[in-house]
């Protein structure tokens, strides 16, 4: 037996959604396709979906309440909703998460479900984040969606068919900035805040790609779309494009209207992404988290814990905790007696916060033993992110003193999923246990 379906289509007889179906299915995210609502509510019920997709054109009307009423059958957990058709006002009120203009390449949707999924398990956090601290007294903001016009840079030279893409952006109401060169667009991109970047392949797609590729190494960058616009007649593989980090792939052969509403759906639920993550960043300022790091403290940890993990079950999601202990190297303990470890621990929990995902929970438990709360999370996953975390802040070297090298920190780590029956306290201490056992090589 194959694994259990993670997406749910429903289409009518599209053969688009069938080869799309194909495609998800040899990435690895297994569909089922089902045919009308009553088929479809009945797999929400009996399965583990983690989001769907509705073929707008065989829905018809219907569509426009059905996406809300899956997600109301998947609650607690959250559904995210994708509509296949064209992109339009009347959408945006009916619990669709995102509308994406056919044809499709499977890979293209892979990342948006990606997006969107991490994107519902951090608006669930907010919402347990919310109940712990309202226990304490302290109340945490709902996100807050900037009402703004969307900020879209568009970088290339001013071809006719790029420039008319440009404006058809303008007439949706996007607040369009224009670079011709990647420098100008770098430059922009450090100084402003985009929704969305639409890169000119022109004659030569190198540069374009290379900006998304770019795009993608970089933390504060990392999430922003970034679309592929090809010259006339060009032609690209879509899994190169997305391999180097593009959101999505338009050409003139598309009216540039569609187009531009292809990229207005991407700035907007990057813009709600980027509105959940800055209302999780709040918990740092409430006062409760711990003074020296930001992370959360050993008790504040130890509750919210607790509720994660009956939130996990409630869910049906998994739930890991990783463990990352200072390890006790020569250099660590002769920092330590100098004092000069104590000093390096703020920037090193610092550094911790600021490496997890936005739906994560970073602990301070001991003076130098930090954790992680990483929902719908497996273990093997859990422990890869705190090793990835040991490495970067391995690359710091901390101040010893005078006359001496400075030291670096790294860590013993540990990982434990959290089972069915099993409390959040018995993983953790799994997990610490594991760290304490390891020993750096």
């Amino acid at each position: 037996m194959g694994s259990k379906p993670r997406v749910l289509i429903v289409a009518r007889d599209d053969p688009g959604v069938g080869a799309l179906a194909d495609g998800l299915d040899d990435l690895g995210w297994r569909t089922l396709t089902t045919r009308g609502p009553h088929a479809s509510m009945a797999a929400l019920a009996d399965l583990s979906i983690e989001a769907a997709i509705i073929e707008l054109g065989g829905e018809g009307g219907g569509a426009l309440n059905f996406a809300s009423r899956m997600k109301a059958a998947c609650a607690p957990r959250r559904l995210p909703v994708i509509g296949l058709g064209r992109p339009g006002p009347q959408w945006e009120t009916h619990g669709f998460d995102l509308i994406l203009a056919p044809p499709l390449h499977a890979a293209q949707v892979v990342a948006r479900l990606e997006s969107l999924i991490r994107l519902a398990i951090a608006e669930e956090e907010f919402d347990l984040r919310a109940q712990t601290f309202a226990e304490r007294g302290r109340r945490l903001d709902a996100p807050m969606t900037d009402r703004a016009p969307l900020r879209i840079l568009t970088v290339g030279e001013p071809a006719p068919q790029f420039l008319s893409l440009s404006n058809a952006l303008g007439r949706l109401g996007a607040d369009v900035v224009g670079a011709f060169t990647a420098y100008t667009a770098f430059d922009y991109l450090q100084e402003r805040r985009f929704e969305a970047v639409v890169l000119w392949a022109g004659d030569d797609r190198k540069e374009a790609l290379q900006i998304a590729t770019s795009m993608r190494r970089n933390t504060r960058l990392f999430h922003v779309p970034a679309m592929l616009y090809l010259n006339r007649g060009a032609r690209l593989s879509p899994v190169e494009a997305f391999d180097k980090g593009v959101s999505d792939v338009a050409s003139p052969d598309t009216d540039e209207a569609d187009t531009a509403r292809r990229v207005t759906e991407l700035a907007r639920a990057y813009r709600r992404q980027h509105a959940v993550r800055a209302a999780l960043d709040k918990a740092r300022s409430s006062g409760l988290m711990d003074a020296a790091t930001g992370l959360f403290t050993r008790d504040l940890f130890a509750s919210h814990l607790i509720r994660l993990s009956h939130a996990s079950q409630a869910r049906n999601r998994r739930l890991s905790v990783c463990v990352l202990k200072v390890a006790q190297t020569r250099a660590v303990g002769e920092a330590r007696a100098g004092g000069f470890l104590d000093r390096a621990i703020p920037q090193i929990g610092s550094m911790i916060g600021r490496l997890v995902r936005a739906e994560d929970t970073g602990a301070r438990l001991g003076a130098e033993v930090f954790a992680l709360a990483m929902p719908d999370t497996d273990v093997a996953a859990a422990r890869e992110a705190g090793q990835r975390i040991a490495a970067v802040i391995a690359c710091t070297a901390f101040e010893a003193g005078a006359d001496r090298m400075p030291f670096v920190a790294e860590f013993d780590i540990g990982a434990a999923q959290i089972q069915p029956g099993q409390s959040a306290a018995r993983a953790l201490e799994a997990a610490a246990a594991e760290a304490a056992t390891r020993q750096v090589g």
